[in-house]
């Protein structure tokens, strides 16, 4: 009896020392999931708002006048690490094919077009009005969505782009650091922005006007019948160096490059090249972000995170600002987290 009901004893001790190794590795599990989520936004917004910084740094900080340059390095920085991940078996990538480029060459011009008008924007003007003036995109997306896609939107969401457009405007007219190049530049990348935005297809709540038709195409003439983003991101990137290169001998930068004593400096090919590793670092951030969570979040923290990316523009480069252009930037700021929310519903 006593061996039997020490059997018994050791048994019921065994079965607690199971029950009590698999409770903490369920609680485990479970941390790790919510840290997943977390992490993956909050390194998606780091990467966003440091890209844009650091852009503006170079662009006017260290004033350098070469914005398609800076756009060049940027995007053959991509080019080299995602190649490398590629032939490492990293990440799957699709093959360069001729019948690929001839489909995507188009939606490549509008690419290059989007940053290198960007680039120049925000070399004139400062970072929380790029912020506002971006709000323009929704406006002419949302538009495009109508009379291309037959799609109609409710009340909530045309307040918000009404909201938008009267906080540009008036964002605009309070500007003490107007500049009207800036502005024009700004103008034509929202235009060319709704024309490809945005890179994840997929998980867009945003609709294509031009992407989404372009893809299909795309899917049908690779070899897997698939384009994932990495695919994407090396076909634009390295698409982009060609075009790329002849802008720089159209708008004349060979010349400045020749000249500026900053490609002399070590720091700044530091940072030109940090700002390259960013650039990646949005596309791999916001893909482990949107598997993480899913369009509704991405959406939502995508427009809330402009809202500390204004105002460290606006510390950090000194911005001078009066009480009306801070309230416009505000309503601005507020209507794409209105938006982004109407959009969900």
């Amino acid at each position: 009896m006593k061996t039997h009901s020490s059997n018994h004893e050791i048994d019921m001790e065994s079965r607690r020392l199971v029950e009590d190794k698999e409770r903490p590795v369920r609680s485990k599990r479970v941390i790790t999931i919510h840290n997943q989520a977390l992490l993956s936004g909050f390194a998606y917004c780091i990467s966003s708002c440091s890209m844009i910084l650091v852009n503006k740094y170079v662009l006017s900080s260290y004033d350098f006048n070469a914005g398609i340059s800076l756009m060049l390095y940027q995007n053959l920085v991509s080019v080299v690490i995602v190649s490398i991940l590629s032939l490492l078996g990293v990440v799957k990538t699709e093959p360069l094919t001729w019948r690929l480029i001839k489909v995507w060459l188009p939606v490549n011009v509008i690419f290059v077009g989007m940053l290198v008008t960007s680039m120049f924007s925000l070399r004139y003007i400062n970072v929380a009005m790029v912020t506002v003036l971006k709000n323009v995109t929704n406006v002419i997306t949302a538009i495009g969505e109508m009379y291309m896609f037959n799609k109609h939107h409710d009340n909530r969401v045309w307040a918000s782009l009404f909201i938008m457009i009267i906080s540009a405007i008036s964002g605009g007219i309070t500007d003490l650091s107007f500049h009207a190049i800036g502005y024009t530049w700004q103008f034509i990348n929202c235009f060319l922005t709704a024309s490809y935005s945005p890179m994840v297809a997929d998980y867009a709540l945003f609709a294509q006007l031009t992407l989404r038709r372009v893809m299909d195409t795309a899917k049908q003439v690779t070899k897997s019948g698939e384009l994932n983003e990495f695919s994407m991101v090396l076909l634009n990137n390295t698409l982009s160096l060609p075009l790329g290169v002849l802008l720089i001998f159209v708008f004349n930068e060979v010349d400045y490059l020749l000249q500026t004593p900053l490609l002399r400096l070590p720091t700044f090919w530091l940072v030109m090249t940090f700002s390259g590793f960013l650039g990646l670092a949005i596309s791999f951030t916001s893909m482990w972000f949107l598997h993480q969570t899913g369009a509704t979040t991405y959406s939502l923290v995508g427009s809330l995170n402009k809202i500390p990316l204004s105002i460290a523009g606006i510390f950090i480069f000194k911005v001078p600002t009066s009480l009306e252009n801070s309230a416009s930037i505000f309503f601005g700021l507020l209507a794409g987290v209105l938006f982004a929310r109407a959009k969900m519903r």
